[in-house]
């Protein structure tokens, strides 16, 4: 006899042996038990998952003569016939090749017919998203008001191209990836029935490498039993059949990496294509160990946010405190990139390669994430004692001058230079300052806010340049500004945004000028920066003004 397929020999043959979709099943084997079967499903759901299946076992079970607790019997001849393939009441149409408005006539004019035996005559439809525009519109009436004897069943992988006519007419199913611990425990029990020795590690990493398909980790664990015939599947021989890396190895490369020794991180890189391993495997399990790690850093319960043995969560618990959550999420962002670009490239080790420098050299980036992990590099070089070097002498011409001096390198630090030097102040401003301020007044009430910065840009900036220390005079026009002038921050504003365009202090005096008769808002005489300035100095001057200009 010739082998089946392990995922074709343990089909479930009833509801019961249906695993993970338990939601679904209850719902079904309720409205067979009160006989309120509808006329038309729509199973939803990516591959693996049991769409095909657990429509099979509803054909069996609403034609079974015996049903047993809402799930088929398996015995009767109507049961045997459907599982034989020889009935007459159960159609299955693959959507993808048959997808014509033509295919959909022929299930229309079929429908007229009851069934030879049994209650209902059931299509399932696979794939019925693959279907034309013109099939969907011949499908729906027929679909809406099918005759009483007639159940449709349509399964699809995307249920988003199914226009929301058929949708509307159909009771959906949404079917749920299988969790990990779930096809575990599936293929545990199966291989014992085999009579197969396989490692319970082994068994956990194809179930992780399904990624919530029960049809997929059969089929790699009928991969890798056939590789290795008669012998203990172990967890190394899974890996090394799927070109799959250890965590070990992806432990080691993210150590090398936030050393920054990029050589030792290609080198890591060279020994698993030495190996044979798979790099588009390679960056999608390094990637889901990152998301490991950031669920650990970020949760209080890592035991149960990941699933890993001791030794590997004290490792990853070690790891985390080398870095912070930013950093693993810039990480994650480079290599999902990678995962995206890798898959239809033709030099994939040259974009793994660039891909491990980026990860090792943060400053090649200049994203804000980028900037968070060349902050930790800088951060970890100072715990370590390596202080940056003073680079005011470059550019002198000085023949010794190198970007970081020797103590740099030799970690002889002598002279200390941690020690923060007295701030120095700022010089005062001289009269040519003063002129470049007016000349880029503009600039700097950009520097301000608020009401202060509406005032300025009513004022007038004046100077008295004949004086031995110069003085800034801002002529305000509007009575609203004496809030500014009696608020002695805003004069220490203004100055701090003139310190900042031109680095020197400058005094800084507010006067208050009235457009109307030289009076202020409550009668008082008010008077002008002209006027100030011809007192302080007792001679008649010419005052620069920049309306003059």
């Amino acid at each position: 006899m010739s082998y089946t397929a392990l995922y074709r020999k343990f089909r479930p043959q009833d509801f019961e042996d249906v695993k993970g979709q338990e939601h679904i099943v209850t719902t079904l084997k309720n409205q067979i038990k009160a006989d309120r079967i509808g006329h038309a499903y729509l199973f939803c759901g990516t591959r693996g998952t049991g769409k095909t299946t657990i429509a099979k076992i509803l054909a069996r079970a609403v034609n079974c003569e015996h049903p047993v607790d809402g799930s088929p019997c398996n015995q009767c001849r109507t049961c045997r016939a459907i599982q034989e393939g020889t009935s007459m009441n159960v159609i299955e149409i693959d959507a993808a090749s048959n997808n014509g408005v033509d295919n959909i006539r022929e299930i229309r004019e079929e429908v007229a017919y009851r069934p030879t035996e049994g209650r209902y005559k059931v299509y399932i439809i696979d794939e019925v998203h693959m279907l034309s525009t013109g099939a969907f519109n011949a499908l729906l009436k027929t679909l809406e008001e099918p005759p009483s004897y007639v159940i449709f069943i349509l399964a699809t992988t995307e249920a988003h191209k199914i226009p929301i006519t058929i949708l509307s007419r159909c009771q959906r199913y949404d079917f749920r990836r299988i969790t990990q611990d779930t096809i575990a425990a599936r293929l545990k029990e199966l291989m014992e029935k085999e009579g197969n020795d396989v490692e319970d590690k082994a068994i956990r990493y194809i179930a992780k490498a399904a990624d919530g398909s029960m049809r997929d980790a059969l089929s790699l664990l009928d991969q890798c039993i056939a590789f290795y015939l008669g012998e203990k599947l172990t967890y190394e021989k899974v890996l090394e059949n799927l070109g799959a890396v250890d965590t070990e190895i992806f432990s080691g490369m993210l150590r090398k990496i936030l050393e920054g020794n990029t050589s030792g991180a290609i080198k890591t890189l060279e020994e698993i294509i030495i190996q044979g391993r798979e790099l588009g495997q390679f960056v999608t399990d390094f990637i889901w160990y990152l998301r490991n790690l950031l669920l650990v850093k970020t949760s209080d319960n890592p035991e149960e946010a990941v699933d890993a043995s001791a030794e590997n969560l004290a490792r990853m618990k070690e790891e985390c405190e080398m870095l912070d959550a930013e950093t693993l999420m810039r990480y994650i962002r480079i290599f999902s990139e990678l995962s995206n670009e890798i898959r239809y490239a033709s030099q994939k080790r040259v974009l793994v390669e660039i891909g491990l420098i980026k990860l090792c050299q943060p400053v090649m980036e200049t994203n804000l994430d980028s900037l968070y992990d060349r902050v930790r590099v800088l951060e970890e070089k100072l715990e370590k004692g390596l202080v940056l070097p003073d680079r005011s002498a470059e550019g002198r011409g000085d023949p010794g001058t190198q970007p970081y001096g020797e103590e740099f390198f030799s970690g002889d630090f002598s002279h200390d230079r941690s020690a923060p030097e007295p701030e120095k102040k700022p010089e005062k401003a001289a009269p040519e300052d003063l002129q470049y301020v007016r000349k880029n007044w503009n600039s700097i009430i950009r520097e301000t806010k608020g009401l202060l910065q509406q005032m300025l840009l009513e004022s007038t900036p004046k100077y008295d340049g004949n004086t031995g220390e110069p003085v800034l005079y801002v002529e305000f026009r509007n009575f609203l500004a004496q809030t500014c002038i009696d608020n002695p921050q805003s004069t220490e504003l203004l100055r701090q945004a003139i310190r900042k365009k031109i680095g020197k202090d400058v005094e800084v005096k507010m006067i208050l000028k009235n457009s109307e008769a030289g009076k202020g808002p409550a009668g008082l005489a008010e008077i002008s920066v002209d006027d100030l300035i011809r007192q302080n100095i007792n001679m008649d001057i010419t005052v620069e003004n920049m309306d003059d200009e």
